[in-house]
């Protein structure tokens, strides 16, 4: 079996991730998806969002496939979780499986700055997505430098989405384009508790 592993913050979801995760079905064609929210990442600040919440939004990609299902291990966890943790934890839970991760372009660049990346490239398949226009021939390089060090490194094409969720969370990206960018589900969660309302409303 096939076993793809679709992490981030998700504070919020949005339909640039939800072109991420299908291009990367598309390239590994998976037997099961496991969508997992972070917890408390190391690399970034802890989400100010509800754990709860981010997990509730994050049934959005529910829609793209019935393999898929969100995880809230990492959130149970408490505390900050690394990768290899996570990695850990599923290589053990499917010992006789096929196991891919997903991983943006700018993550790949840095990846050999992760915790324990040589175990995580041992356990696992990496599925690369271009986030940003014009950073092929960086990425094909770093593919190819930890292809030489025994990794495999898939690349996924995903179709380009200028947004992030830092720019709904500042409100760069204002409420009158909230249908634009962030599926049905998760701008209900978002009205319904007042997320982001705030930031949004000072740019219209």
């Amino acid at each position: 079996m096939k076993i793809l592993l679709f992490g981030g913050t998700f504070d919020p979801p949005h339909k640039g991730h939800m072109n991420n995760l299908q291009a990367a079905m598309d390239c590994v064609q998976p037997d099961k998806v496991i969508v997992m929210p972070a917890g408390i990442p190391p690399h970034k600040k802890a989400s100010t969002t509800d754990a709860a919440l981010r997990l509730a939004m994050c049934a959005c990609f529910t829609a793209l496939s019935p393999k898929v299902e969100v995880s809230d291990w990492e959130v149970r966890q408490g505390g900050r979780n690394y990768s290899v943790n996570t990695v850990e934890m599923l290589h053990s839970r499917y010992p006789a499986d096929s196991l891919y991760m997903c991983v943006g372009s700018d993550m790949l660049l840095s990846f050999t700055r992760w915790y324990r990346w040589q175990d995580i490239l041992r356990m696992t398949a990496l599925v690369v997505e271009s986030r940003e226009a014009g950073d092929a021939a960086a990425l094909h390089a770093a593919a190819e430098e930890l292809r030489r060090q025994g990794a495999t490194v898939l690349l996924a094409q995903a179709q380009a989405f200028p947004c992030a969720s830092s720019d709904i969370r500042s409100g760069r990206v204002p409420r009158s384009r909230w249908e634009e960018v962030l599926p049905p589900n998760v701008i209900q969660i978002v009205k319904d508790n007042g997320l982001y309302t705030c930031d949004a409303d000072k740019n219209g």
